[in-house]
């Protein structure tokens, strides 16, 4: 029986496709074999001995010790796409929200209240000050052409919307993906330089942190509006109030408020509800079981943020081995095969920095001793044995 401990609330069509006669799932569990988190925060944790995986329900896993885990030996999930199109339809309604100041326009509208039948006179003659323009024919810059990213870009240009998009990683896949009119440039000052709108939909890390600062903004043209539901980091939040003071910026909307930002004029600020509708959570809870299921039954790994994926169908005796990405360690296992006279039917190595991940198809008896001679290699950092 395995145990899995969940730290938020999972929507249940995840956890019902774990298999009670296998999994025991609660909230409170001991040394659990994995755990399914939201956005309770891990870093202070200390993970039992048993613990295989965690699999966060959503894309941003900086509320785990991603590192530390790979350090243990612990797989680190996460659920690219699942809430993409959730993050899509608040990206156009940001866009929307940043443009037509639809915010300070609906609390104008409900101070009116107690005017009697003069309201309608008093919205005509004060609706001029919420005038904004139109998102046809403006130029959007994306700056990451991810699962979110093309989405934009997709709904953009169907919107009639020029738009233009940076990501140095964009893969074939995804470049066919786009609409045919989607422009990617290869320098990201051209996105500042061009763009009349600018979304980010990068993760968050010690390359992007600030990607939207003094020397990026001064680059973008008077009155640009920005607007950041992917992580508060990423905007400089000084850097962005001085342009929405001196016109540089005409608006900041965020999914990320702090009391940096809050009631500064331009910001339109939300309580972080990129990924909140019931599909997305849905989504996400169900990628997430099927990964962790996949990886505590079978050892394969898909769409880890800190190991390699890695997938293998095994007709003997499946050995998944963690261990530093050094050299000669691939020859000392294959050793300790050999002399015990184990014949390997297939086997595959992937690296992802400085971690690697080796399945072998063992066509012979592994015993507990074997396990040890393995463990016992210098850099291996973790063994299991499926059968």
């Amino acid at each position: 029986m395995y145990n899995i401990q969940t730290l938020n609330k999972i929507a249940k069509c995840g956890t019902d496709l774990f298999d009670a006669a296998k999994y025991n799932i609660a909230d409170e569990i001991d040394n659990p074999e994995a755990i399914m988190v939201r956005s309770a925060a891990m870093h202070d944790m200390q993970f039992g001995s048993n613990l295989l995986a965690i699999g966060r329900a959503g894309a941003g896993t900086n509320n785990i010790p991603v590192d530390r885990c790979a350090e243990e030996g612990i797989v680190v999930f996460n659920t690219p796409g699942a809430n993409a199109n959730a993050v899509k339809e608040l990206v156009i309604t940001a866009l929307l929200l940043g443009s037509r100041k639809i915010p300070e326009a609906m609390i104008w509208a409900n101070g009116l209240k107690g005017n009697g039948a003069e309201v309608g006179k008093m919205v005509e003659k004060g609706k001029s000050q919420f005038v904004g323009p139109e998102l046809y024919g403006k130029t959007l810059g994306i700056i990451g052409l991810g699962a979110i990213g093309v989405l934009v870009a997709n709904a953009a240009a169907a919107l009639g919307m020029n738009v233009i998009g940076y990501d140095p990683y964009l893969s074939v896949k995804t470049a066919l993906r786009l609409d045919p009119s989607v422009k990617s440039v290869s320098d990201i000052k051209k996105v500042f330089a061009q763009a009349d709108y600018i979304t980010l939909h990068v993760p968050y890390n010690a390359d992007t942190k600030g990607t939207v600062n003094a020397e990026t903004l001064a680059l973008c043209k008077d009155g640009v509006r920005i607007v950041n539901l992917a992580r508060g980091e990423l905007v400089d939040d000084a850097a962005i109030i001085a342009a929405l003071e001196s016109g540089k910026a005409a608006a900041y909307v965020t999914d990320f408020p702090n009391d940096n930002v809050l009631g500064v004029k331009g910001v339109v600020a939300m309580p972080h509800l990129g990924a909140s509708t019931p599909e997305a959570e849905d989504n996400c809870a169900i990628m997430a079981a099927e990964e962790l299921i996949d990886y505590v039954e079978n050892g394969n790994i898909k769409n880890s943020v800190n190991y390699p994926n890695a997938e293998m169908t095994a007709t003997g005796t499946k050995i998944c081995i963690m261990h530093k990405n050094v050299p000669a360690i691939l020859s000392q296992l294959t050793t300790i095969l050999g002399n015990e006279k184990i014949n390997i039917e297939n086997m595959i190595n992937k690296s992802k920095g400085d971690y690697s991940y080796t399945m072998i198809d063992a066509a012979g008896e592994v015993t507990d001793a074997l396990s040890d001679a393995f463990k016992a290699v210098e850099g291996v950092i973790r063994v299991r044995v499926i059968k």
